[in-house]
């Protein structure tokens, strides 16, 4: 069979080929930590099952509006006034399945040859793949150039030419757990005024993981952005709901039909229960949040210290998510050998840097979305591996 060219270009999330062989390692009775998956330990809150199981046995169960149905549009645009005092037309607010599709969708509408679209690296990995699978031009910005992995508005705003279309921005980001406070991103916002020809998405999906009682800096905030601004937001990180592939973005007022017309063409709509719980979600008490981020917060300074304190290991402070992003290069192994000798040696599943970005062969990703028990077992695992 002769298939389309431009699937050469699609890469993969090495996450989940890690997974894999960890499980399968796990099969022959080895043991396995698995701090590899951006994946919360913790349930699902009660109020937000219940809220589906409802809405099942109130006969929700057929086709619905691709782009959401209104009352969950509207408990967006309610979360985003309470939380960022932004009032925003729930006409933009598309209902998506999960976090991906919005990046799909948006460097779908602007990406093809010729074209040229700014990404952070290291990055989560589907950003770069879509970027080449639309045959547009990548232009990455390299975070390792910075000892604290924060990008630096000055150094993309310098990338940006009159072919520029797109400017993506993580933050928090995966996978470094780095973060950018609001006064640097409110002179960034300012500078990118004068640049109208660029649109700007802004992955904001780590926006209730940032440590130390520190603002999010959200570009809900800049009213001059706005008409040229896509925020990729949802449910699964902030409420534990993963698996519940439930997410939210906020578009352009001309590029909602043409996204909608996406919807369509490929999942048709998010199904209803889990809108519902999505409902409840947004309106319900933040408790099962402050709970988690005080357990996270927990996690971050244990993985933080163990880290650093291992020789050859160098780790900088994570400001939000639930990553550390160790660079290696001390211990005399690229990342992609130190993953694999952890894996295979101390049984901890971790993933090499290389999996989100050329420039990090010296570092590796490390989930600490796993129990306090499991990273302090990790961390000795890990010591005892090196010292031999």
């Amino acid at each position: 069979m002769k298939l389309a060219k431009n699937l050469e270009n699609l890469g993969t999330e090495s996450a989940f080929s890690v997974l894999a062989e960890a499980k399968a390692l796990e099969a022959k009775g080895n043991p396995m930590i698995h701090l590899g998956l951006g994946q919360p330990d913790f349930k699902t809150p009660k109020h937000v099952v219940e809220a589906a199981k409802k809405a099942l046995d109130d006969g929700h169960h057929g086709y619905v509006m691709s782009n959401g149905i209104p009352e969950c549009r509207q408990a967006v645009t309610r979360w985003i006034k309470k939380r960022y005092n932004a009032d925003i037309d729930a006409e933009r607010i598309l209902i998506m399945p999960g976090g991906k599709p919005t990046m799909s969708y948006a460097i779908q509408c602007f990406g093809e040859p010729g074209a040229e679209i700014i990404h952070p690296t290291p990055a989560f990995p589907i950003y770069e793949s879509m970027i080449n699978y639309t045959g547009s031009t990548p232009v990455p910005y390299d975070l390792t150039e910075d000892k604290d992995l924060k990008f630096d508005p000055d150094k993309i705003l310098s990338l940006i030419t009159d072919k520029t279309r797109l400017l993506i921005l993580i933050n928090p980001n995966n996978p470094t757990g780095s973060f950018v406070e609001k006064p640097v991103v409110d002179y960034f916002a300012k500078e990118l005024e004068k640049h109208p020809h660029v649109t700007i998405l802004s992955d904001e999906i780590y926006s209730r993981q940032i440590f130390d009682y520190k603002e999010m800096p959200s570009f809900f905030h800049y009213e001059a952005l706005k008409d040229r601004l896509i925020v990729l937001e949802g449910w699964s990180k902030a409420y534990s709901m993963t698996g519940w592939r439930l997410g939210w973005s906020y578009w352009p007022k001309e590029m909602v039909a043409h996204v909608n017309k996406l919807l369509i063409n490929s999942v048709s709509c998010v199904n209803a229960a889990a809108q519902f719980a999505g409902i409840a979600a947004l309106d319900g008490p933040d408790d099962s949040i402050n709970d988690m981020l005080d357990k996270f917060t927990l996690r971050r300074n244990l993985i933080h210290k163990g880290l650093n304190d291992l020789p050859g290991i160098e780790c900088s402070l994570p400001g939000g998510a639930f990553y550390a992003f160790p660079k290696v290069k001390g211990t005399g192994m690229t990342g992609a050998e130190f993953c694999k000798k952890a894996m295979h040696e101390a049984g901890v599943a971790i993933v090499p840097g290389t999996a989100f970005g050329k420039t990090c062969q010296d570092y590796v990703r490390f989930s600490f979305a796993a129990s306090r028990e499991n990273i302090q077992q990790a961390l000795e695992n890990i010591g005892k591996m090196l010292s031999k």
